[in-house]
């Protein structure tokens, strides 16, 4: 009676088991390639304006202005990345208009997706927190060129 109580767990034991660990070794990922992937995936959900708390979105476009930057697609987003799971923390600002639910809703489906097939973890779970609403009329409205006073 141990026999088949022995071959019954060990199927739901073999399923468990990530590709990232194998007889030949184990694969490491790191929490910068997570939280990139992630922050790449919420960014392409339609209803996002940006991702990041107030602070981090000044960092943000302060860094954008240097010459020869690059975007941070990790910016506001953290993870925990273990030997076969990860989870994630998303904070964002949602377009006005759009469903928060709906939103959230996407944005887990797109990040679990992306990290899951391009990384082979399994995501335990994806926190959002929407910190702000875009308004239309929040846009800077590009200046008039100024006419030159020499020339």
């Amino acid at each position: 009676m141990s026999e088949s109580a022995t071959t019954v767990t060990a199927p739901a034991a073999r399923a468990r088991q990530s590709a990232l660990v194998t007889p030949e070794g184990s694969t490491t990922i790191a929490d910068t390639v997570v939280s990139k992937i992630a922050g790449i995936a919420a960014s392409e959900v339609s209803g996002v304006h940006s991702l990041g708390g107030g602070a981090a979105r000044a960092i943000g476009n302060l860094r954008e202005r240097i010459p020869g930057a690059r975007t941070n697609h990790s910016q506001g987003v953290s993870v925990e990345v273990g030997e076969t799971e990860a989870a994630v923390d998303l904070d964002l600002v949602a377009e006005y208009g759009v469903s928060i639910a709906d939103l959230a809703d996407g944005i887990r489906r797109n990040v679990i997706s992306a990290v899951e097939r391009m990384t082979g973890l399994h995501v335990v779970e994806v926190n959002v927190t929407v910190n702000d609403v875009h308004l239309p009329q929040d846009d800077a409205q590009p200046a008039a060129p100024q006419e030159q006073r020499v020339q």
